[in-house]
């Protein structure tokens, strides 16, 4: 703009310029609100027409000029020679063609930077998707170590617990048998007192090494990846939610129950079930433990007992819990509820 209004220092009329320099400044700002518009085109070439009916127009080529090559249309500005249908001003003239010059080098500087900006910015954008990748792939192998040195882990505490068990375990075992046929065969009143101390002894560490390793194959039992490998094994067409709430300290009796219900549960899913959502929740609660497994098939009735329905009712049985199955038009639910 400030280029354009050099071109007014040899006009003789303010009235002229004014009218000259409204409509190119409106047709400008639209052009920057509206830009790739057909309206936009067809104002940036009237304006340049008005040149012919309008000499002072000419002053605002530069600015016109300017917004025409951003729209991509520099050839609108073309209009323009019906400045030359009046009578010219040779001064004028040449500012507006220095102006027009000087236009088209800032243009070519602005786009250059603004592509150097874009650039710029692809790349950052490029760097950032990068590093979240990185980041992303890191913790994955980050969760997949973890995951195999707690694998490892359970597998040391199952190893331990077997060799505790045929080992020290049988040793105890025929230990406290001969401590038994040593006091039955005892006649003598001064050796039944330490005989007696022995077995209660042997019976004592006997109890303490059968707890060890109880509590070591309940820590060996990893409930939630045995329910995830369950349900990455049913068949595509089921979209399969866990909603898994469990602390380790469950008992391994428990822990297995309710893996064999759920895969028994999910089984049943896949061969009989019309639907395509099954839902499985484990909950640890104060007092006891639930266990629902539910899918959206339609289920009228279930028409007789099956061997796999009476399994999991024996299961839940066997470690004193209670075991419901619920059926209906929205789905088939199985619901376990194991006191603590």
């Amino acid at each position: 703009m400030l280029i354009c209004f050099t071109g007014f220092i040899h006009g003789g009329s303010a009235i002229g310029e004014v009218a000259a320099m409204l409509p190119a400044l409106s047709v400008s700002a639209l052009a920057q609100l509206m830009p790739g518009r057909k309206l936009t085109a067809v104002l940036l070439a009237v304006c340049a027409a008005l040149c012919g009916v309008l000499p002072p127009m000419i002053c605002m080529l530069p600015l016109l000029l300017y917004d025409a090559l951003w729209e991509g249309k520099w050839q609108l500005m073309l209009c323009g020679l019906t400045y030359f249908m009046g009578n010219p001003d040779a001064s004028q003239l040449a500012l507006s063609a220095a102006g027009c010059a000087v236009t088209v080098m800032i243009y070519l500087r602005v786009s250059k930077l603004e592509e150097t900006v874009d650039t710029l910015r692809n790349l950052r954008d490029e760097v950032t998707e990068k590093n979240m990748q990185l980041k992303s792939t890191n913790e994955a192998i980050a969760r997949a170590q973890d995951s195999e040195i707690h694998i490892a882990t359970l597998k040391e505490r199952n190893r331990i617990a077997r060799e505790i068990h045929d080992n020290v375990g049988h040793m105890l075992t025929r230990s406290l048998l001969q401590a038994g046929a040593l006091m039955i065969i005892n006649k003598d009143e001064q050796l039944k007192e330490p005989l007696e101390s022995l077995k209660t002894t042997l019976d004592n560490a006997m109890t303490s090494i059968r707890q060890s390793v109880h509590d070591l194959h309940d820590d060996s039992i990893d409930l939630r990846r045995g329910i995830e490998e369950a349900i990455s094994a049913v068949d595509g067409r089921f979209t399969v939610k866990l909603d898994y709430d469990m602390s380790e300290k469950a008992a391994g009796n428990v822990k297995l129950c309710i893996l064999g219900i759920i895969k028994e549960s999910l089984s049943n899913a896949v061969k009989h079930s019309n639907g395509d959502k099954i839902s499985v929740s484990v909950q640890e609660h104060p007092a006891f433990y639930r266990l629902a497994v539910e899918d959206n098939g339609s289920c009228s009735e279930i028409a007789q007992t099956g061997i796999g329905l009476e399994n999991m009712r024996e299961r839940a049985a066997s470690i004193g819990g209670t075991i419901n199955y619920t059926a209906s038009e929205k789905g088939f639910r199985v619901f376990m509820s194991v006191p603590k």
